[in-house]
C-alpha cells in the first residue's frame, strides 16, 4: 500500500510540477467594427494550436451556425459551408465551448472553410489558454494540420455577438496580433523550452520535427547577430519524504533534486526519467560550452543529430552515442562532462539549478508549464510548432524597418510596396520611393540618397534639404540637356520649389519650354539688328559691320568701340599715374620727417637747442693726484 502511495505521489509531483505557479494567458486584440452597438476593442486568448498571425491582422465576418453550434462534428454533415465567395470577407466561425476538445472544434471549422474560429466561453470567468489534448487523445492525426488561428472570447461578448446575428446584423471583426509580441529593437531574444525525450507521443514528434526544419533559419539568424537564442529544460523535484523511494530514485538525479517523468510512464521497462534528465543536462551543457566558444548555433546540429542517431526506440539513448555526436561536431567533450558533474552526488548542479530558477516566470512571461514552449522577447508563443509559424512570430519581434531579409521573403509576408507604391511618395524618374516594406506592413519614410536624408511627410513630398537638393535628381525639378548644354529649374539659392531658368517658361516641375525672344520681341529689337532664336537663349547680330551690345540691346560701330576702349585705357593709365605720384609724395614727406627727428635727437646729446631749457651738467667726482 505504501509503495502504491509513493508511486501516485511521485507521478503527481512529476507531472504537475509547478502547476501552482503563475501561468500567463497570452492574449491578442479583437476589434468589432460593426454593428454600431458592439463597436470597440476586446481581449481574447490565443489558442495554443493553429497558426496565429503574429505581427499581422485578419479581418472577417462572424457566422454563428444554426446547427452544430459547438462544432463537435464536421459541418458537411449538417450541410453548412463557410467558404467565402470571390470578393467577400473571410468567415470567422463562432462556436460554443463544451462537449469536445478545442482542437476538434478548430479542425471542423477549418474543414468547413472558415478562416478563424472564435470559441465563446460557457461561463463567466477569466480567459484561459486553449491547449491541445493530453496523453491518449493527443494521438489524433489532425492536431498538426490545424492552420487557422483560434481565440477564446468571454461569455458576455459571445452572447452579445449571437444576439446581434440573430437580429440580422452583420458582425465584422478585426483580429489583431500586431502587439501580441513586444518589438523594441533590432534583435530578437527567444527561448525554446524542450526536452530530449522522444517517446512522449505527437508532442515529442512535433518538437523534433520542428528542430530539424527550423535549424537552418535559426543558425542564419544567430550567426548574423539578428537573434539571441537560449534552450531551456524543465525539471521537477521529488518531495523530501519520498527521496529514497524506488520511484524517485528512478526518475531523479542528485538526490531527488532534478526529476523527469518516466518516458513510457511504466517504471518496469525501457528508460527511466533520470535518463531523460541526464540527456537534458548534456544538451544544456553542450549549449553552455558552445556558447562560451562563440558558436551557440551548434546546439541545433547536436540536438538534430542526436535525435537521428540516438533514438530511444533503437536503444541508443546513451552517453556513448551522445559522445560520438559531440565529437563529430567538434565541441570539447571534457568540458561538457565537467559541466554535467556527478549526477549521483547529493549536491546541486549549477546548470539545472539555474534552469529551475528561470522556469519561474518574471514580468509578463509567466511560469513555463507547457512543453514544448517558445518564449519570444519574454512573451510566451501560442500556436502550432511549425517552421513558418515560428519564423513569422520571431519576425514580429523586430522593430519596424530592422527586420532581416528572411523576414521579408514572399513565404513570410506580403510586400505592400508592390501595389500602388503603398500609397507613399515616389519619384519614378529617379527610381526613388518613401515606401519601406516591413514585416508588420509598409511605412512611408523619406529615403536616404547618396548619404543625404530626404525630408518630408513621406506620403506627398520628400526632398533633399538646402543646397544639396539640386545635386540629387535636380531636386525633383525639370532638367534637360541638348547639344551638350544643360538647364535645370532647380536653383541652389532656393530652399524649395522649382522655377524655370531665364529663357524658359513653364511650371518648373514637369516642363520648361524655350521662350522665343525673337518672336515675342523681348530682345534684339534695335534698328539694324537681326535676331535668331536658340534653345534657352538667342543670337543677335548687327548689319553694316556694327557690334551688338546685349546689355544695352543696341548696335555700335567698331570705331566707336575702339575709341571707347582707348579712352577707358587712358583713364586707367592716368588714374594709376596719379596714384603713383601721390604715393611718392607721401613717401618723401614721411622720410623727411623721420630724418629730421633723428638729427634733432642726436644734436640734443651735445648742445642745447633754442627750444630746450638749460640743462644742468653733473661732473663726476675727481680723485686727488
Amino acid at each position: 500500500m505504501r509503495e502504491k502511495l509513493e508511486f501516485l505521489v511521485c507521478v503527481w509531483f512529476l507531472l504537475c510540477g509547478f502547476c501552482f505557479g503563475r501561468f500567463v494567458v497570452e492574449k491578442n486584440s479583437l476589434k468589432l467594427t460593426s454593428p454600431e452597438s458592439l463597436k470597440g476593442v476586446y481581449e481574447c486568448a490565443i489558442g495554443n494550436f493553429g497558426v496565429p498571425q503574429y505581427g499581422g491582422t485578419l479581418v472577417g465576418t462572424v457566422v454563428y451556425p444554426k446547427a452544430n453550434q459547438k462544432a463537435c462534428k464536421g459541418f458537411d454533415e449538417v450541410d453548412i459551408s463557410f467558404k467565402s465567395r470571390p470578393g467577400g470577407l473571410p468567415t470567422f466561425v463562432l462556436a460554443d465551448r463544451g462537449d469536445c476538445y478545442f482542437t476538434l472544434k478548430a479542425w471542423n471549422a477549418q474543414n468547413g472553410g472558415a478562416a478563424a474560429i472564435l470559441v465563446a466561453d460557457d461561463k463567466a470567468e477569466p480567459l484561459i489558454t486553449m491547449d491541445t489534448p493530453e496523453e491518449e487523445n493527443a494521438n489524433a492525426d489532425y492536431l498538426q494540420n490545424i492552420t487557422i488561428p483560434s481565440a477564446l472570447i468571454s461569455k458576455s461578448l459571445g452572447d452579445s455577438i449571437k444576439k446581434a446575428i440573430s437580429n440580422g446584423e452583420m458582425v465584422n471583426v478585426n483580429l489583431d496580433w500586431t502587439e501580441a509580441l513586444p518589438h523594441p529593437d533590432e534583435r530578437v531574444e527567444y527561448e525554446f523550452w524542450t526536452n530530449s525525450n522522444d517517446e512522449c507521443g505527437p508532442k515529442c514528434d512535433s518538437q523534433i520535427e520542428f528542430v530539424k526544419n527550423f535549424k537552418g533559419a535559426a543558425q542564419i539568424l544567430e550567426q548574423k547577430g539578428y537573434t539571441q537564442f537560449t534552450p531551456h529544460y524543465i525539471t521537477w523535484y521529488c518531495p523530501e519524504a519520498f527521496v529514497l523511494s524506488k520511484q524517485c530514485k528512478s526518475q531523479c538525479i542528485n538526490h531527488g533534486r532534478y526529476c523527469a517523468p518516466d518516458p513510457e510512464q511504466d517504471f518496469s521497462k525501457g528508460y527511466d526519467g533520470k535518463d531523460v534528465v541526464v540527456q537534458n543536462l548534456r544538451q544544456a551543457c553542450f549549449y553552455k560550452v558552445a556558447n562560451e566558444s562563440k558558436r551557440p548555433w551548434l546546439w541545433w546540429d547536436y540536438v538534430t543529430d542526436f535525435s537521428i542517431r540516438c533514438p530511444m526506440k533503437e536503444k541508443k539513448y546513451t552517453k556513448e552515442c551522445a559522445d560520438q555526436v559531440i565529437q563529430s561536431i567538434g565541441v570539447d567533450l571534457k568540458k561538457i562532462d565537467k559541466c554535467i558533474g556527478d549526477t549521483e552526488a547529493d549536491v546541486e548542479n549549477e546548470v539545472l539549478k539555474a534552469e529551475q530558477d528561470v522556469q519561474i516566470g518574471k514580468g509578463s512571461r509567466g511560469d513555463v508549464t507547457i512543453l514544448p514552449t517558445l518564449v519570444i522577447n519574454n512573451r510566451q508563443y501560442r500556436g502550432k510548432l511549425d517552421k513558418g509559424a515560428i519564423l513569422k512570430a520571431i519576425c514580429a519581434g523586430f522593430e519596424e524597418t530592422t527586420e532581416p531579409a528572411i523576414c521579408l521573403s514572399e513565404d513570410v509576408e506580403t510586400n505592400e510596396c508592390l501595389e500602388n507604391n503603398g500609397g507613399c511618395w515616389q519619384d519614378r524618374a529617379a527610381n526613388l520611393t518613401a515606401c519601406k516594406d516591413t514585416f508588420r506592413g509598409r511605412v512611408c519614410e523619406c529615403p536616404v540618397v547618396q548619404g543625404v536624408k530626404f525630408v518630408g511627410d513621406g506620403y506627398t513630398h520628400c526632398g533633399a534639404p538646402g543646397s544639396l537638393r539640386c545635386e540629387i535628381n535636380s531636386g525633383g525639378c525639370w532638367k534637360e540637356t541638348q547639344d551638350g548644354t544643360t538647364f535645370s529649374a532647380c536653383a541652389e539659392d532656393r530652399l524649395q520649389g522649382c522655377k524655370c531658368p531665364p529663357g524658359f517658361k513653364g511650371d518648373g516641375v514637369n516642363s520648361c519650354e524655350d521662350v522665343d525672344e525673337c518672336k515675342d520681341k523681348v530682345a534684339c529689337q534695335c534698328p539694324g539688328c537681326k535676331c535668331k532664336n536658340t534653345w534657352g537663349s538667342y543670337d543677335c547680330s548687327c548689319s553694316g559691320g556694327l557690334l551688338y551690345m546685349r546689355e544695352h540691346d543696341t548696335c555700335i560701330s567698331n570705331a566707336a568701340r575702339a575709341e571707347y576702349s582707348w579712352s577707358f585705357v587712358w583713364i586707367i593709365i592716368l588714374g594709376l599715374a596719379t596714384a603713383g605720384v601721390a604715393g611718392y609724395a607721401i613717401y618723401k614727406y614721411r622720410i623727411r620727417r623721420y630724418m629730421d627727428s633723428e638729427i634733432r635727437a642726436i644734436m640734443a646729446q651735445y648742445m642745447p637747442l633754442d627750444s630746450q631749457a638749460d640743462i644742468p651738467v653733473h661732473h663726476p667726482p675727481r680723485g686727488d693726484i
